[in-house]
């Protein structure tokens, strides 16, 4: 009786930061980032329970093993739930996986960590074929803890424009060059993700990603989990403080009326050239 509480109390508490922040509306496309991990396959699992116009789409950027196991739990999931699947390949994309671009980019003098890496292009990737496939809405697993995780970065990096452009809808403004970008996980522990996750018995690795282990954002994910067992529900009180100062910090950053396209790829970008193709760039 307490699994069954527990599941139906997971899934309304999605139904209800939905509404609260009105996330979808009848009409939107949605793609689910999925990564084939407990986060992406519980809000896809969610979405299409409720209803949603749902398809699911994954980057895999050929880490080894850990990404093969993925891909294949992603796709064994979809199918039994009669999900679409897209699947993108970063070799596909740009020539090569993802060790071996970092690899090549230390090997002329760019040291950049495999996350950062990775998170540039998957974003990259992600809302140029959302465009492409013409969904409305990009929706990610991110956690609490996970957004907690990213304040606290972006907070000693003083990178308060990240900030401004967090939230559970992200961005500052609506512009047809970026596909909104929407967290219905937004206020759930990742251990309640984690828990519904076994307890529905979703075919998903629970080891992190062999890359991320030199990252900034896995010290901080310590930091905070080592403070938290001193200080329960710390992570929650960060968030409840972000949510009051988001709004304040939107109107601060004014977007740019004229969103810079890149001259390579076309994609939006701060400069002449985007994130993406400036790593790219440097492979050749």
């Amino acid at each position: 009786m307490k699994d069954k509480n527990f599941v139906k109390n997971f899934e309304n508490r999605i139904k209800k930061t939905i509404k609260t922040y009105k996330m979808i509306t009848p009409k939107d496309r949605l793609a689910i980032a999925c990564s084939g991990g407990k986060d992406s396959t519980a809000v896809l699992y969610v979405l299409n329970k409720l209803g949603y116009k749902v398809e699911a789409i994954t980057v895999d950027a050929l880490i080894g093993n850990y990404t093969k196991k993925n891909l294949e739990n992603i796709k064994i999931f979809c199918k039994s739930q009669k999900i679409k699947l897209h699947v993108i390949s970063f070799r596909k994309e740009f020539g090569y996986s993802l060790c071996y671009i970092k690899s090549l980019l230390h090997s002329k003098g760019t040291n950049l960590k495999s996350c950062t890496i990775c998170g540039v292009l998957r974003r990259y990737l992600l809302n140029k074929y959302a465009k492409k496939l013409k969904f409305t809405k990009i929706v990610t697993g991110h956690n609490l803890d996970d957004e907690c995780q990213s304040f606290i970065m972006n907070l000693f990096k003083n990178e308060l424009e990240l900030t401004a452009r967090s939230g559970p809808i992200t961005g500052l403004t609506d512009s047809i060059n970026f596909v909104k970008r929407i967290k219905p996980l937004y206020l759930i522990p990742e251990k309640d993700v984690e828990k519904y996750s076994k307890l529905m018995c979703f075919p998903v690795k629970y080891e992190p990603c062999p890359c991320r282990i030199d990252s900034y954002r896995n010290y901080i994910r310590k930091v905070l989990d080592k403070y938290e067992k001193y200080h329960p529900s710390v992570k929650e009180k960060v968030i409840k403080v972000l949510l009051k100062i988001i709004p304040n910090l939107k109107k601060s950053y004014i977007p740019q009326k004229n969103i810079v396209l890149c001259s390579k790829c076309g994609e939006p970008s701060k400069d002449k050239l985007c994130k993406a193709c400036g790593i790219i760039s440097k492979l050749n």
